[in-house]
């Protein structure tokens, strides 16, 4: 098995036009999506983000912190998971609950390094 991380992306704060009770609903169909993929041992972590932070840049003067802007496209969550090949974790990524609930969700399924070739590192998990 390979490793891939899901990126959920999202424009602003999406789900805010959501009713109280289509939100839970949500909730409940991530846990539900999320308790398949661990009785699959396909998951190895999931967690939503909050939409704060600061983005960090260097430059020649020094650094650069701006605040998040959660109003643009944002990283919304993550899933690390495990799959066969790319295909599979695309298929993963295609039953996420966020394209039922956010017409403007978009997923960036990503291969994970876990080894370099030319040293041998591992790295952590």
């Amino acid at each position: 098995m390979k490793e891939f991380m899901l990126h959920i992306r999202n424009q602003g704060d999406a789900k805010a036009a959501l009713s109280a009770e289509k939100h839970l609903a949500f909730i409940k169909e991530c846990e539900s999506y999320i308790d398949v993929l661990k009785a699959e041992n396909k998951l190895i972590a999931a967690q939503p983000l909050v939409r704060e932070g600061v983005v960090i840049t260097q430059t020649e003067s020094g650094w650069n912190e701006v605040a998040l802007n959660a109003g643009n496209e944002v990283q919304v969550g993550y899933y690390h998971i495990r799959a066969e090949d790319i295909n599979e974790a695309i298929s993963i990524a295609k039953q996420n609950p966020e394209f039922e609930y956010v017409p403007t969700a978009s997923i960036e399924v990503r291969p994970i390094k876990t080894k370099e070739q030319e040293t041998g590192f591992e790295y952590p998990k």
